[in-house]
Order: structure tokens, then sequence, then C-alpha cells
């Protein structure tokens, strides 16, 4: 490391001292002339050095930082500041590390992403101005752009004592450059130890360890702690988990590894424990610092405290007193705001409610905090006697908050957002599906009383639980229980596809790089997580990320926030039969099909020819079928009709079990953008395989939750399919023409084993071989229908996950 400046190196030590008679050979060459060998080892001895100059460097600046500040008043730190073009107005403690840095290194040019502020932070310089109104900036560097020009120093700052000193400085040519060195080692003295089936290999955690400053111990004494797969303590734990509770080593999950090594530094053990019986709550560690299976256990559960518009907070216990949200000329006080600027670390919610309890008595809410860590959140209940006065009250707190006006958003939806302000999330008068769906002790007795078939009764006791929903949002990251994303407005979801689109547009024409593309990925990040707020917000970094946790959870959310609005408030009695109510508003017909039939058969011959087990981890898992269903839904083409057309294939879809409803109620909906990524490459398109392995990884929930369902559709692709083996340029072409399309994976079904329905509908049943596009970004074959009047779904398969092969390491007892 080279440290670029004018100043002496620092004393050699005795061993540098010493010469050799190499050395004094090179001597006497250079004497005579001649120009010798450079010693081997002189780039290592300047590497040496970087260290102890950086050190010598960091020491003067320190010294420099005591004369400044016994000398200069603050006062006079600030005329230097506004000399410099540098903003002068911020607090005493901000003043004096800022005018000492441009003191002794030089002044700060401006950011070079958004013209902001650069402000040292301990490990850089982080910028202090805003990309947007939507976010901070989130540009950082260690080695700053500084302007090679002379300091401006005011005249009462040339008389203090430490004139000569600053003047020292004040050339660019005599500034010293700042070494910064970061943790980028987050397990630097760390011993650790792994045990039992991770999901990655031993070996590959082991060069990740090393690589990250750690050491891999095989024995857990002197372990720093004991890493194992989550399913351990279920197991029972092994020999080394029993020992390394014995000597109070912390016990974690693997994804304190990979969680410390993005984030770059070791994080808290305490929020990964395996081992221990301690509640979540009951660490006293934030819920973003914990490990999301953690997490997930704490939010599934969760009761929802809010749960519509008219929803009165849980917090207030005013429900139980008949509280009502205070309705006055057309408009409901109850507002749910949320902003989220990695900028500045926030990543917070706000609930303000007007309430009227007994004997109108009148009270205003304020809940603010954290999202999803309500626990620590600050929250207040005042009680009013001034109707005016409270209501004034109320729509201050909102203008505070957001920066606008209450009346033109509750009345208009018009506001502007403003830079580190709050923004409000549009929810609809209804109740969320997590509050309104069947509890776990409401589901037998509902199908009990139920006149459907038992297996179609059973069938809709799960489309009408909470829990498939509850999951789903839990595994997107979007389970905040005091903001029901279930119950969204058509207004601010349509706000939400706008926001996508338009990002997704900006990238395709986009020429940025470096910083600034950071910074634009960066903004969208921000703007998504305000509009949907998470407990896990991210900074997309790609496209897969984009339609992973972007553009398939808005059409997650899309599809909970129908299914709200079908199943409505089931919590109260179930003996009026609500499955079947329920169940005529789906405007579906459901049967089950019989083992016997021709159709089941041939269902569960394509599903075992086309399935592949899902593999997580280093586990893979197989399918069982339970039940299948045939199904005719009113919002798609009867088979009749759809056999009319042409090219007809029986496809598989993949979907979550919470989007079946809307699917069944409405069909299914075009992708929502166009992305280089797996059901996206096609743009707007219905995407379907003749996989079932495709399907399955829709489908698949988790260990725990085996169950799921997989769809088979009739899709007409028209009268002209494109093949493509790459995503095509121009999807909007092929949306406009209703082209079919067909994406070429590096597995296809054994055509000689196709078969045709129901007189000319195509079945590509056959065993998954690999094609000649071993290229291909698509795993199995992709097709894609643009018009939703051209796919019907017909059957429902039920499903079983199981885990195949698993082999349970058995622990001898000690005797």
């Amino acid at each position: 490391m080279k440290v670029h400046e004018k100043r002496g190196h620092p004393h050699a030590s005795d061993e540098e001292k010493k010469v050799t008679r190499k050395q004094k050979a090179e001597s006497k060459s250079q004497e005579s002339g001649q120009s010798p060998k450079k010693p081997k080892t002189e780039g290592d001895n300047e590497q040496a050095n970087g260290k102890s100059n950086a050190a010598d460097i960091a020491a003067e600046f320190e010294k420099f930082c005591k004369a400044t500040s016994e000398h200069l008043s603050i006062k006079q730190m600030r005329e230097i500041l506004e000399a410099n073009g540098r903003d002068a107005s911020v607090s005493d403690d901000a003043v004096v590390p800022r005018c000492q840095d441009i003191l002794f290194y030089g002044p700060l040019d401006p950011c070079p992403v958004c013209g902001g502020t650069l402000e040292f932070s301990g490990d850089g310089y982080q910028c202090q101005g805003a990309y947007s109104e939507w976010s901070s900036c989130v540009y950082s560097t260690r080695d700053p752009p500084r302007r090679e020009e002379p300091l401006n120093i005011p005249e009462s700052v040339g008389k203090t004592r430490v004139s000569d000193l600053i003047e020292k400085h004040r050339d660019p040519k005599s500034r010293l450059k700042r070494e910064i060195t970061g943790q980028d080692k987050p397990f630097a003295g760390m011993m650790i130890t792994l045990s039992g089936r991770l999901s990655r290999t031993h070996q590959y955690w082991k060069t990740k360890i090393e690589k990250n400053g750690g050491k891999v111990a095989n024995s857990v004494i002197g372990a720093t702690c004991l890493v194992v797969s989550p399913t351990e303590r279920d197991r029972g734990g092994s020999s080394k988990v029993a020992e390394a509770v014995e000597r109070s080593i912390p016990v974690v999950r693997e994804a304190w590894l990979a969680d410390s090594i993005e984030k770059k530094e070791a994080l808290a053990l305490d929020a990964y424990d395996v081992a221990s019986d301690i509640a979540v709550y009951g660490k006293g560690i934030a819920l973003d610092k914990q490990d999301s299976s953690v997490v997930a256990l704490e939010t599934v559960a969760a009761e929802l405290k809010v749960f519509g518009k008219r929803g009165v907070h849980k917090d207030t216990k005013l429900q139980d007193e008949g509280g009502t949200i205070l309705e006055k000329d057309g408009v409901l006080y109850n507002c749910v705001l949320t902003v989220c600027d990695q900028g500045r670390d926030m990543n917070d919610f706000c609930i303000m409610q007007l309430i009227m309890a007994r004997e109108n008595r009148l009270h205003l809410y304020y809940k603010k905090g954290k999202i999803g860590d309500s626990l620590r959140a600050d929250d207040k209940l005042e009680e009013w006697e001034n109707l005016n006065d409270a209501i004034k009250e109320f729509a201050k707190l909102f203008e505070e908050l957001t920066g606008n006006e209450f009346e033109p958003w509750e009345r208009e939806k018009k506001i502007q957002k403003k830079h580190l302000k709050f923004f409000p999330i549009d929810i609809d008068d209804g109740v969320e599906v997590r509050h309104g769906g069947l509890g776990l002790r409401q589901l037998g007795v509902a199908a009990a009383h139920c006149k459907l078939d038992p297996k179609v009764a059973n069938f809709m006791k799960v489309l009408c639980s909470q829990e498939i929903y509850r999951y789903a949002l839990m595994e997107m990251g979007y389970d905040s229980p005091e903001v029901p994303v279930g119950m969204l407005t058509d207004f601010h979801l349509k706000r939400c596809e706008e926001i996508l689109l338009y990002f997704v547009d900006k990238l395709k024409s986009s020429k940025e790089t470096g910083k600034q593309e950071e910074a634009s990925w960066a903004d969208f990040s921000q703007r998504w997580f305000t509009l949907l707020p998470t407990t896990r917000p991210l900074s997309f970094k790609d496209f897969g990320e984009l339609a992973d946790h972007a553009a398939s959870s808005y059409e997650a959310i899309r599809d909970i926030n129908t299914a709200s609005r079908l199943i409505g408030d089931m919590s109260g009695s179930t003996l009026d039969d609500p499955l079947f109510d329920r169940y005529v508003k789906l405007g579906c017909s459901v049967s089950p099909l019989e083992k016997e039939t021709d159709d089941y058969k041939m269902i569960v011959k394509y599903l075992e020819k086309t399935y592949e087990p899902v593999t997580v981890g280093d586990t893979s898992y197989g399918v069982s079928v339970d039940n299948i269903f045939a199904v005719e839904v009113s919002a798609c083409p009867s088979l009749d009709d759809i056999k009319k057309l042409p090219n007809k294939v029986l496809l598989w879809c993949g979907t979550r079990s919470s989007n079946l409803s809307r699917h069944l109620q409405m069909g299914f909906l075009p992708a929502t953008c166009a992305l280089p990524a797996p059901g996206y490459m096609f743009g707007r398109a219905i995407v379907c395989s003749d996989a079932a392995a495709e399907a399955a990884r829709y489908g698949y929930t988790a260990v725990d939750r085996p169950e799921g369902f997989l769809v088979l559709a009739v899709a007409s692709l028209g009268e002209e399919i494109q093949e493509f083996s790459s995503p095509p340029e121009d999807t909007k072409s092929l949306e406009e023409k209703k082209i079919g399309a067909k994406g070429l994976g590096k597995k296809k079904t054994d055509e000689s084993e196709h078969f045709v329905w129901k007189d000319d509908i195509k079945v590509p049943c056959g065993k998954l071989i690999p094609s000649e596009y071993k290229d291909s970004p698509l795993e199995y074959n992709e097709y894609a229908v643009y018009d939703p009047q051209q796919v019907s779904i017909r059957f429902l398969v039920a499903v079983k996950f199981e885990e195949q092969d698993v082999e349970y390491e058995t622990v001898e007892p000690e005797v």
C-alpha cells in the first residue's frame, strides 16, 4: 500500500539497517554507473511500510485534531467551512470533525452521483444528499474526490496559535492521503465448528470462513460457536450440539455465516440461536438483525394489529369497548404511513387513528416504530374532549410526518413524496385475510358443517384459512402485523405496478454504469419498500432479484388482496356454512376426480413422467398425489370453446396456494412486466410448462408444510408459434400480435411418448431428456400465451412433497 505524500519515511528498525554483501555490491555498481537488479523483496517492504505509514498519518491527524480543538472556536470552524463551500449549519458536534477533515486532508468535492455532501463515518465517506424525494443517496467510498486547490482560510483563523499548523496542510502538494481500513473479514479471530447436514458442503463453508478471517475446528472445545442446520433441534441434536450446550458455546443456524459475510460483520450469535428456549422477543435484538427463519416463526403467528380501513388497532384495547374509527364528512381518520430509506437506515411505520369509544369518548392513537419490530415501537393513546381539536391534532401530525395536508390525500389521493418523510399506504375498507380467514380451531368445524362434497369442503377450507396467506406473506417478508398489505386499495396496487414498469423501462434504456447505476437500483428499492413495506428490505442488484422480490411478490400480494375480498370476515360462527357461501362467490365449479377414471390416470402419468425432485440444499423432495379436481372457471373459456382454437396443449402451471382463489375466480393474468428471468422473459404473458418439475418450483412450500397445488390448463398457442432459445429482444411485438411463444429449455420431454387428449389437445407427456439447447437460460420448456381467453384452467392437482433418501445419523448413548 503506497501513501502518496511528501514527508520522511519512518525510522528503520535494526533489521532494516543491516546491509548484506549483495547490497554493498549493488551500491558499488551504482557508483560505477551500472544498473543493479532490483531486489525481489523491495515491493514487499514498501507494502509492509504502507501499514506503518497509514498508522503514522492517523496519529498525526489525531494530534492535529487535538490542537485545533484547543485553539479554534466553533465559530471559527464554521467560518472555515463557509469559506470553502461546506454546509456550516449543522450541530456543533458535526462541525468539528467536518472542519478538521478538510483542514488536514483537503476540501472534498461533491458526491459524484447526486452532488450532495460527503461525510466521514468511521469506515468511509458517505453521501448525505438525496438521490430523489424517495431515497437518500447511498454512495460511499474510502477514497473521496478532493479539490486540488489551496484552502480558503479566514482572517480570524490566521491569528491563532495553530495558524502555522493549518498553513502546513493548506497547499495540495503537502497534503497526506487518508488511508481507511475496512472490516472486510467478519470472522477474524474466530474459531468456528460445523456439524451435520448443511445446505452447502462443509468444505464450501471452510473455504468461505477462512477467506473471511476465521478458522474451522473439528472439536467444539475452544470454538466461538457451533454452526448446524435449523432442523438439528427438532431431531434432538448431535453429540456436538449436546457438548456445545453443556459448555455454553452458542449453537447457531447456518444463516449466520451467510448473513455475516453479506453484511461484512459478525452478526449477533443470539439472533441465530438454535439451542436456547428463550423467545425471540426476549433477546433484545431488532428483527432485521435476526435470522429470517427465526423471525418467520414469530411473525407468522403474530396477531394482525390493523386489519383494514375500519380496523381499530389491537393495542388500544378499545375494540373491546365497541370502539370505531371516526368517520366525518365521508373521511375515515385512520392512516398507515411508512418510509424506507436505506441511506439513513430507516424502515419505519406509523399508525394514526381517531377512535370513538363508549359514551362518545374520543381517543387519538399514535404508534411509531421499525417495521416488524412493534414490540419496541413507541405508542400513546390520548383522550380528547373536543372533536375539532382532535381532528386538528390528527391533521397536524399527518402534515409533520408526510409534509402534506391530510384532507387532499383522503379525499382525492393527492400527495407528493417528500425526502425522509413518511408516505401513506392506502388501505381499503374491508378485512385482511390474516384476520378474517379461518383460524386453526375453526377449520375442522367449518368443514364438518359444509354441504359440499367432503373433498371439495376440505379444499375450500384450505383456500379460506389464514395459514396459507400468513405463510406466503412471511416467506416474501411482507408480514408486518402493523401494515395490512393484504387489504390495499386498487389505487395503491396500481401505483406499485406503475413504479415497477417505469423502473423496468428505465433499465432497458439506461446507459448508466458503476455508482450511477447502483444509485438508480437503490432508489427503486427504497421507493418499492416504502410502497410495499417489508420486514426484510434489500437493495435490488439484478433482474433475478427484481423478478423474485418485486414482480412475483407484487403479483402474490395482488392475489392475496383478491382473496381477502372474497373471504371477508369468517371469524364468527361456522355453523351457517361459510365455506359453501365462499364457494358460490368463487364462481367456479370444483369436482373431485375418482382414481379409476381415465383423466385421473392420465394426469398421474403426466406428473410422474415430467417431474424431477425439488432440491433444497442437499435434500431432494419427491411428490405424491393426494387429490385431483376437475374445475370449470367461469372467467376462462369452456373446454368446448377452447377446442375451437388452434394448437392446443395441456400444460402445467405453478402457483402459490395463496394465489389460487384469484385464479379460480378471475382466471390467469399475464405477468406484470418483461424481465430476462424465468417466468418473465416473454413479457406480459401467461407462462406454463410441459414439465411438472417447473410447476413444482412455484408450488413447493416448505418441509413443515408439504402440501401444495399444481395446475393443469389447456392453452391455445395460436396459428403462429415462435421458438426461442434465449430471451426475445422485443416482447412488445409478441404481446401486440398475441403470437404464441415457446422457450426451449435445457431439458425437453421425449416426443415419442406424447399423446392426444380430448380429440386434438396435445399432451407433451414424456420422460425428461437433455435437449440440444445446453446454454438456454431455461431449465425446462416454457410456453407463453398473451390472451387470457386462450387459456382454460382444467385441473387442480393436490400434491404432497416428500423428503427423499434421508439418512439420519444415529448417535450411541454415552456410557
